[in-house]
């Protein structure tokens, strides 16, 4: 029988085909061949006399599914590749669900619906999904009966009804697969995919501004220093405050409008960027270092901020540390004039008077709405430990309540302000 399988020969049109032939065609016949002897061999079998085997067969099925996808996956980007159905819908999806064997899951998922065994999904999406279900799983077994013709015949091409039942296998399944995971989870619409595309570019800039003030190293973002899973969202929030207040963490928007990732902190914030605006642009300094380097606070010791305290030295310290200990009824300047953004952009720090200088003129009002803000405190160092202890909460809950968002966004972050691997030169043009 092997024997037989391993010659190649034309017999009545029939091809017969080798296992070790690599043509697609050929090794979608035999992954297809080994679906069928499997099922065959389950469907013989009696699970209650022999669990162990049954068990044992059905983790082939599995395998052996996950192969006959695989392989049709490929033949699909040999046959069809400009007649794919979009599958951007993806990007909807939370990422725990984007993995490998999701296909095989989805098959699965409809064999159950037509069974009537998927207690997970409401009734009424299950009658919504039995003929997605129906179509797709049709529409599989004639891809099947047609591409092991095919094989059989001419293993080297995919004549015109061979693509037509590819084009609509692959447009049901991308159909049955959004419906399908919508019934399940919460899927993003447009509209949020925007906002997190807009917070995104705000960890861009951010890490770009922090390798400009030495907050970060270039080394650390290619080595992927755990730390920065924490930094990054940390000094977002100052930046998205501060140096692009119209960007994704814009107050002048209702919470609603906001992206789900930062709206639940929507008064939070409002009450972070009041005390941010008074700060002195050494103050500042020294809060974005700490928030770079130091740890999550040790929740077992809540008099102690040992983190805060290494930060910041507990001996009376040279400028600009000593800023720390200055008595709050001589709050230092708020209004600095310091290049905060990209180069070439002149931000203003502290509050500004419509028509003063820069640097110069501060209004009255708000001149005494800081002076009132740091009189809550019993110094600056106390206001710099509050604004580390709320910019920390935010951003490390951001990390434990929306953690497939922020995979997500970091992930696509790290992409782009990593180093980029330079290409290998061709030898003959190293020759040149």
């Amino acid at each position: 029988m092997s024997r037989a399988l391993n010659r190649c020969c034309q017999t009545d049109g029939v091809c017969r085909l080798k296992r070790s032939d690599p043509r697609l065609l050929s090794q979608f016949f035999f992954a297809d061949e080994r679906v069928t002897r499997v099922v065959a061999e389950i469907n013989g079998l009696d699970a209650e006399l022999d669990p162990q085997q049954y068990l044992v067969l059905l983790n082939q099925l599995h395998l052996s599914q996950a192969h006959l996808l695989a392989v049709l996956e490929r033949i699909m980007e040999e046959c069809i590749p400009t007649q794919r159905h979009s599958r951007d819908y993806l990007v909807k999806f939370p990422e725990e669900l984007l993995v490998d064997n999701l296909g095989n899951h989805m098959l699965f998922a409809a064999e159950c619906l037509l069974a009537g065994t998927f207690p997970e999904v409401e009734e009424v999406d299950r009658a919504q999904l039995r003929p997605q279900a129906r179509n797709l799983l049709c529409s599989l077994e004639l891809v099947r009966t047609v591409l092991r013709e095919q094989s059989l015949s001419q293993p080297n091409s995919y004549p015109e009804p061979v693509r037509a039942v590819l084009v609509q296998f692959d447009r049901l399944f991308a159909e049955f697969e959004l419906s399908y995971v919508s019934s399940l989870v919460a899927v993003k619409s447009p509209e949020e995919i925007y906002k997190q595309q807009e917070i995104i570019v705000l960890f861009c800039e951010t890490v770009e501004r922090a390798l400009h003030l030495g907050y970060l190293t270039q080394e650390m973002i290619d080595g992927y220093e755990p730390l920065l899973m924490f930094t990054i969202p940390r000094l977002a929030i100052i930046s998205g405050l501060l140096i692009y207040p119209e960007g994704p963490l814009s107050l002048e928007r209702s919470p609603e409008e906001m992206s789900r990732v930062f709206s639940p902190f929507y008064n939070l914030l409002k009450k972070i960027r009041e005390l941010l605006r008074v700060l002195s642009v050494e103050e500042l300094c020294l809060l974005e270092r700490s928030l770079c380097t130091a740890e999550p606070e040790d929740s077992s010791n809540p008099d102690i901020p040992p983190v805060w305290g290494a930060a910041v030295p507990r001996e009376d310290p040279p400028a600009p540390f000593g800023l720390l200990e200055v008595p709050r009824a001589t709050p230092p300047a708020s209004t600095c004039t310091t290049q905060l953004g990209p180069s070439g952009t002149n931000w203003q720090w502290g509050p500004q008077t419509p028509a003063s200088s820069p640097g110069t003129g501060v209004d009255a009002t708000l001149g005494a709405h800081c002076s009132e803000l740091r009189s809550r405190y019993s110094s600056t160092k106390d206001m710099l430990h509050t604004l580390f202890v709320c910019i920390s909460g935010v951003a490390d809950q951001l990390q434990t309540n929306f953690a497939s968002d922020m995979r997500s966004i970091l992930k696509t972050v790290f992409k782009i302000v990593a180093s980029q691997a330079e290409p290998l030169e061709e030898p003959s043009a190293s020759r040149e």
